[in-house]
């Protein structure tokens, strides 16, 4: 969570994520745009948190995208040489 000073002085907390359903598995979104280079765990591969799932490039820097939480990569929404948004779902983990 951040806290954001406002004007008068007063704090608020910026919302955090919103968890996934019971068993959908958690969503692991793109921190920043960029381009997909690398898939490290292809679905069906069990990870563990902290373990690297992709990779992605922006402005010649390398960014490893990591698991989140312990699981098994459900789902990959993106495949390798995909361009992503901040934001973007890049895989499910459950």
């Amino acid at each position: 969570t951040f806290k954001v000073a406002l004007a008068e002085g007063k704090a608020a907390a910026a919302p955090a994520a919103a968890p996934a359903a019971s068993g959908a598995g958690a969503d692991l979104v793109a921190p920043l745009p960029g381009t997909v280079t690398k898939i490290v765990a292809a679905a069906g591969t069990q990870v563990n948190a902290g373990d690297t799932v992709l990779v992605i490039e922006a402005m010649k820097m390398e960014t490893e995208i990591k698991a989140d939480n312990a699981g098994t990569v459900k789902e990959l929404c993106v495949a390798q040489g995909a361009v992503v948004a901040a934001g973007d779902k890049l895989a499910v983990i459950g």
